[in-house]
């Protein structure tokens, strides 16, 4: 549906929890109208009001609204999906194996890079996620070749998604001398500077550091890097970037993904850690790897801001991906017995930005008139539900307009 405004008729939204014994027992809904104007919702009323101006009417038939999702790490640019199967080739050594394969590999995939990357972003819509953040390599071996496919792939999906694009030194910024070609990414179409192990890619904590907060001031553009460097090797990475960040004034502009160490270090240093990075607004982006988790929850309780992502799907790195942020959601929840009505609806949080329909008061949040009408609707009764049971998407609009639907969504 691409009209300017219209209604969305009884939709089931989260009121309030029910509680036993001082514990939540059950999430309370009730059913209403939504009226979508320009992209945002404009007006929320009751499913008891009669509704009798002429508008279009989207009749969803109580089923449950949330907020759509975020898949904040992935890597659009270098898949197999959408093409023949294929496995890895090789088992990996390190992560100079893979970097050493892409040599002769991206090459050969650039000419299907944007169709597939098209094909990738369809999985992600189709899974109620509506945001995406994608690594892009730059680097002398496809030069800018993959920047300009996924662009052209982001500009074909304009108006379905909103897709962020990282500058992505794979190959090490400093090891691949590949600081020129980060600041051409950056003034063709890409909006954020990443990176990849300091200490282990690029020999040099303090040279790469300073060079990508560097390249990041001169650009105003936020930083997002790959830290895999475990132990107190990670933590003291973690360590001198929350310094250059203070010292430039970047708080709040720097993601570290994965951040691997977290899960290596004791929980007191770990805690300590996390204060530092919620005192200058570092975020972290978590693909909740199932044999190395971050303490997920920690960061959570100490303040710092946490995403999911996919990282790969089916490509020479991995085989595996569903592209199902609810799917990460819930493993998340398994991974730390998150298994109480309250955890597992707030674990939702993950996945939208920090966006929940109740907050853990039971306080209605979302949605409120004026925001976004970036949803989806799910085969679940409350967002508990859907975390756990990885509810199916029925239906997803971004900024208003109609993405997804299966034929069962509405009428």
């Amino acid at each position: 549906m691409q009209d300017a405004q219209y209604w969305l008729t009884d939709v089931r939204l989260e009121t309030g929890y029910r509680y036993e014994s001082g514990a939540v027992a059950e999430t309370e809904t009730s059913l209403f109208h939504i009226r979508v104007e320009n992209g945002k919702i404009a007006e929320i009323i009751s499913a008891a009001s009669k509704l009798e101006d002429p508008l279009p009417k989207r009749h969803m038939n109580g089923r449950l609204m949330l907020p759509s999702f975020r898949d904040m790490h992935i890597h659009l640019d270098k898949t197999y999906y959408g093409g023949p199967w294929k496995a890895p080739s090789i088992p990996a050594n390190g992560i100079f194996t893979r970097l050493e394969e892409e040599r002769e590999l991206l090459p050969r995939l650039l000419p299907a890079a944007r169709e597939r990357a098209g094909k990738l972003i369809d999985l992600l819509i189709g899974s109620g996620t509506t945001r995406i953040r994608s690594h892009c390599n730059i680097d002398p071996v496809i030069g800018l070749g993959n920047l300009e496919a996924t662009l052209q792939a982001a500009e074909d999906y304009k108006g379905k998604a909103e897709i962020e694009i990282v500058a992505f030194p794979q190959h090490g910024l400093l090891r691949s001398q590949s600081v020129s070609l980060m600041r051409q990414a950056l003034k063709n179409g890409a909006s954020l500077v990443g990176g990849v192990d300091p200490a282990t890619v690029d020999g040099d904590i303090e040279k790469s550091l300073e060079t990508t907060m560097e390249l990041a001031v001169e650009a105003d553009a936020d930083i997002d890097l790959h830290i895999h460097d475990g132990g107190h090797l990670g933590l003291f990475t973690f360590q001198r970037l929350a310094d250059l960040t203070e010292e430039a004034g970047w708080q709040g502009r720097v993601t570290l993904s994965h951040a691997l160490a977290l899960a290596d270090i004791p929980q007191e240093k770990a805690a300590a850690a996390c204060d530092r990075l919620a005192g200058l607004g570092i975020s972290i982006a978590s693909s909740v790897p199932l044999g190395r988790t971050i303490p997920i929850p920690l960061l959570h309780e100490r303040g710092v801001k946490v995403s999911l992502g996919d990282d790969s799907i089916t490509d020479h790195w991995s085989p595996f991906g569903k592209g199902d942020m609810l799917e990460k959601a819930g493993t998340l929840a398994e991974r730390f017995h998150l298994v109480d009505e309250l955890a597992l609806g707030q674990a939702l949080g993950y996945i939208t930005g920090g966006i929940t329909p109740l907050n853990r008061s039971g306080e209605q949040v979302w949605p409120r008139v004026g925001d976004e009408a970036n949803v989806v609707f799910v085969d679940a009764s409350c967002s508990a539900e859907a975390v756990a049971r990885r509810a199916k998407r029925l239906a997803v609009f971004f900024k208003g307009n109609l993405v997804f639907e299966t034929s069962s969504s509405a009428r």
